[in-house]
Formats: C-alpha cells, structure tokens, sequence
C-alpha cells in the first residue's frame, strides 16, 4: 500500500491487518506520519517502509514477494498541500501511478486507486454520478489534485485495456475521522482544532456551500467492498448526507462544548458550491452502505483531537 501512513491508508491498513493479511506499506512522510501505524510496530503481518513510488519502488526485501494486491494510496490531498506540495501531488499522480501499475503488471495482482471527488470539480449536476465527466478548472490552485487524479484515472484503464491488469478505482468524497492532521487545511480538522483552543471558527465565504461527510470507517468499509469485488469502478464512496459548512461549523461548536463563534472570511479560490455522490453503483455493485451519523462520527473525531493537539 502506498501512502499506508497516511490518515484513510492507516485506517485500511487496520481493517487488512485484522483480516490476517500481510500488509507492506510504503510512505515518504511528506504528510503522512508513523504515528499512524506505531501500533503496529510489533505486529508480524506489517511492514513500513520510507520510500518514494515517484522514483520507484524501493529496494526492500519485504517487496520481493508477489503481491495479491495492491493499493496505491499516495497523495497529499488537503487544500494547503495543493499549494505547498504541487509537484509533488503531481509526481505521485503520474510517476508513481506509472510505476505501480508496472508492479500490478509483473505481479498479475488487482489494483486499485484512491481517486477523489476532485475529479468532478466544481460540479454542475448533483448528486454527482460516476459518467458524469466534471467541470474541472485546469490551471487553478486546486488543479494539481484534481488533474494528477484524473491522469491516474486514465492510466488505471489504460493499463486494464492494454495490458489487461485487474484495476480498480474509487472516487472518494470528504471523509473524516481520528489522524486526520490538525494543519492540514481542511473544514473539520480545522473547525475541530478552533474549536477546541476556543478560538473562532473561520468559515470561507457564506457557509452556504455544502460538502457530504463520510466517517473514515464507512469509507474503509466501501473500499475493502470493491478491492474484494470484480468491478473496476469508478465507484463512488462517501455518503449522501449534506451540511452547509455553516451547519457544519455550529455543530462541531455544539458537541465540543465550545464557546467558540463562527466568523466569516474570503472564500477560497475554485472552492466548490456543493459535492455529493450518486451512490448508486456502490450499492448495487458492491452492497455498500454507510451507517455512521455526522454526531457520532463528529464526536469520535473530536475525542481523537482532544488528546492529540
């Protein structure tokens, strides 16, 4: 698994590892940390290994296995990276997609890929189903992300009709949850972190702009659902429930007993005005259903921060 030190590739990494699977992750730490896994640091069935996939996959013993499958996680995908680490999420996106599939290839194993809701942009049709093609800026800030995404995507089944590997892609929509990092520039880590110090919670723009949240558990869930299927997806994976961020920032003031107020700021460049997936395919593909609420997934969250920051 690449990035498997990261915030979603450490939480799969737990659910493979309590299947019994033998799990090598690989991580540079530009954003992800071994903080995630240090749980794991005893564990027979995991490996971790510091290691760059835009160069190539490392020279480790642990990797001269065949794999039966393999994930490619790697990504910094938090607005703040976008404009601290745009060559490197274009790397990630290009070479080290390239140089996975190259892997998938020789190991005759299933692929699959964390692609994003970014591949829609800033949509026009909602919910946002998986034939929908975007309405994606180019050259903005956020482009690095969304277009690095959008190449994998087209290597993925490039690679699958060409060179028949079994890919698969899934289109994650914002998801939250315990490791998430406290800097890294997303609405809840940060509201959560303003939250929590009592400082006030800074909502771009009206907050009338809405977002779907799926807890990190409901997402792993999904993701193991179409690794273990036959489909290449795309597949959506998120939940359909949508909050403003207005709706979003008061709650978390609410559950986190904070005295915190919400205050508004300029918004974003290429912010999209709403994100919510079609999630049909993911239930009648795979079975797929989320089952936890914003509260419960909220207050998990904020017990995890609570103790980190």
């Amino acid at each position: 698994m690449t990035g498997g030190a990261g915030f979603v590739p450490s939480h799969i990494v737990d659910a493979l590892v309590g299947r019994g699977c033998e799990v090598v992750a690989i991580d540079n730490f530009v954003t992800g940390s071994p903080d995630n896994v240090a749980h794991l640091a005893d564990n027979p069935l995991f490996t971790l290994i510091k290691g760059d996939v835009t160069v190539g996959l490392p020279d480790d013993p642990a990797l001269d296995a065949r794999f039966d499958a393999i994930m490619h996680m790697a990504s910094p995908a938090s607005p703040t990276d976008f404009e601290l680490l745009p060559i490197e999420i274009l790397k990630v996106g290009s070479l080290g997609t390239l140089n996975v599939l190259e892997r998938a290839l020789r190991d005759d194993a299933r692929v699959l890929m964390a692609s994003t809701s970014e591949a829609y942009g800033d949509p026009l049709v909602h919910p946002q189903p998986e034939n929908y093609w975007g309405n994606v800026n180019p050259i903005g800030i956020r482009s690095v992300y969304d277009e690095s995404k959008r190449f994998s995507e087209a290597a993925f089944m490039a690679y699958r009709r060409f060179h028949g590997v079994d890919t698969a892609i899934v289109r994650i929509f914002n998801t939250y949850g315990p490791r998430m990092r406290p800097n890294d520039g997303r609405a809840i880590p940060t509201f959560i972190t303003q939250a929590l110090r009592g400082e006030p919670i800074t909502v771009h723009g009206t907050g009338n702009q809405t977002r779907s949240i799926c807890y990190v558990d409901d997402l792993v869930r999904g993701i193991l659902l179409l690794l273990d299927s036959n489909e290449p997806g795309p597949i959506n994976c998120g939940t359909e429930h949508e909050m403003t961020m207005r709706e979003l920032a008061e709650r978390i003031v609410e559950l986190s007993g904070s005295a915190s107020e919400v205050i508004f700021t300029a918004r974003g460049s290429d912010d999209p005005e709403r994100r919510r997936p079609d999630l049909t395919l993911a239930r009648t593909k795979l079975g797929y259903e989320p089952s936890v609420g914003p509260d419960q997934g909220l207050r998990a969250t904020i017990e995890f921060f609570a103790t980190a920051l």
